[in-house]
């Protein structure tokens, strides 16, 4: 069914009638569910430079460490980041955001801000009503219990909880050595792509976490990475041309270790469909 917008004189019950779990976590939000719906919490700006001074420390210590060491820096291990964070907030909290502002890390934080609020402008107008984004529903405020802190949100909207992201449905295929459905939920992540390309859309935060699984779809789950202009998606594309193996830059490298065959068919398909020329096949003339 395809997704839509709808506006509710209640929220859902199966919201108040208990304590949501906390589901997960991004950048700027953390989200908590219940058994059909999921909420968000947008973080506290302190808490973003925390995470981008967290992943610019990983990023660097990936680039030295070998391979089996900083590939598993780059999957976004939640647990060691969350303590991470809590480590870090302090220290953020001493120097005035004002000074953070004035460094790379606040150009960095102005960067996924607005690229936050591109995004979700970009999601509304384009993606509401399809079948690429998971269903949506608005409500009046009603105040909702989390677990962990703070304990209680008030919240207005709730998103259609999908079965699992499209890495862990990866991840249980390998495990159970179901490959041929690995590769072709692959094939349907890279349609998904190509259908967002037809609206214009592209998204430069295109990893697997960010990708759910409902029924025999794939659907984004966060739009925060969304752009329609045309010279950063070329920027994007032209730095993505240089990847040897787009399979180990997804987080795949762990589940096709024993098929290095469908990492070959992945990586031949990826490179020439995430291309300059791959993505003008889909664009519409006059946004290009």
């Amino acid at each position: 069914m395809p997704a839509s917008l709808h506006l509710l004189p209640h929220a859902p019950e199966e919201l108040i009638s208990g304590r949501l779990r906390r589901l997960g976590e991004g950048v700027g939000k953390v989200v908590y569910c219940s058994e059909h719906w999921v909420v968000k919490r947008q973080r506290h700006a302190s808490d973003i430079i925390a995470l981008i001074v967290i992943w610019k420390v990983l990023r660097r210590l990936a680039r030295i460490l070998p391979a089996h060491l900083g590939e598993p820096l780059l999957q976004r291990p939640s647990k060691p980041i969350r303590l991470l964070r809590v480590m870090m907030r302090p220290l953020v909290l001493v120097i005035p955001r004002s000074l953070w502002l004035m460094t790379h890390i606040g150009e960095l934080w102005h960067v996924y801000h607005s690229r936050n609020v591109r995004g979700e402008h970009l999601a509304r107008l384009h993606l509401a009503g399809t079948s690429l984004v998971p269903d949506h529903v608005t409500f009046p405020p009603v105040r909702v219990k989390v677990g962990g802190w703070p304990g209680w949100l008030t919240v207005s909207e709730a998103t259609e909880r999908v079965e699992c992201t499209l890495h862990q449905r990866l991840a249980d295929l390998a495990a159970a050595g179901r490959f041929g459905q690995l590769e072709l939920w692959l094939d349907r992540f890279l349609e998904l792509r190509q259908t967002g390309w037809q609206r214009g859309l592209f998204s430069v935060d295109a990893h697997l976490k960010n990708f759910g699984v409902t029924g025999d779809r794939v659907v984004l789950l966060d739009p925060g990475g969304l752009t329609d202009h045309w010279p950063e998606i070329e920027q994007r594309l032209s730095a993505q041309a240089g990847v040897a193996e787009p399979h180990l830059q997804l987080g795949l490298g762990p589940l096709l270790d024993s098929r290095p065959d469908i990492a070959d068919r992945f990586n031949a398909r990826w490179k020439e469909i995430v291309s300059r020329d791959g993505v003008l096949r889909h664009w519409p003339e006059e946004r290009s």
